[in-house]
């Protein structure tokens, strides 16, 4: 699977690149997806990463699946740092707050998230049974 990983994550951000992020490979699978841009947690240099998304009314929920890798992505502690970032969702770039969702709000969201992608609970499986990050990213 590491090949593959490495193949589509490459793929993606080079579309995302090349379409000014209109266009990425979730968008073929029939999901939505959004380049998240943040500030390292640790380095203070700007970072981007495709994620898949699920809209909840003008937020749209995201989830720290990392393919199902033992530790978390590094994204979701830029999160964590520095919650006001952007997310460019088909060329439109938003300004945005992060929230971690917890208890049953995070249930709620969780439940949304695995609706529109069973993936997701195939990764916590796969990661040991780590609880994936869920994040409310709302307008600000």
């Amino acid at each position: 699977m590491s090949w593959q990983q490495k193949a589509v994550i490459g793929t993606d951000r080079l579309l995302y690149k090349l379409t000014g992020g209109r266009i990425g490979l979730v968008s073929f699978s029939g999901q939505t997806g959004l380049t998240l841009i943040t500030v390292g947690a640790r380095s203070g240099e700007r970072r981007e990463n495709q994620v898949q998304y699920v809209a909840d009314g003008s937020s749209m929920l995201v989830v720290g699946s990392n393919w199902g890798k033992p530790h978390h992505p590094a994204w979701t502690a830029n999160l964590l740092a520095g919650p006001d970032v952007q997310v460019n969702v088909r060329g439109d770039v938003r300004d945005v707050r992060a929230t971690l969702l917890e208890g049953a709000e995070r249930e709620a969201a969780w439940s949304r998230m695995v609706a529109a992608w069973p993936a997701f609970q195939d990764y916590v499986e796969r990661s040991g049974g780590r609880e994936l990050r869920v994040f409310r990213l709302t307008p600000r």
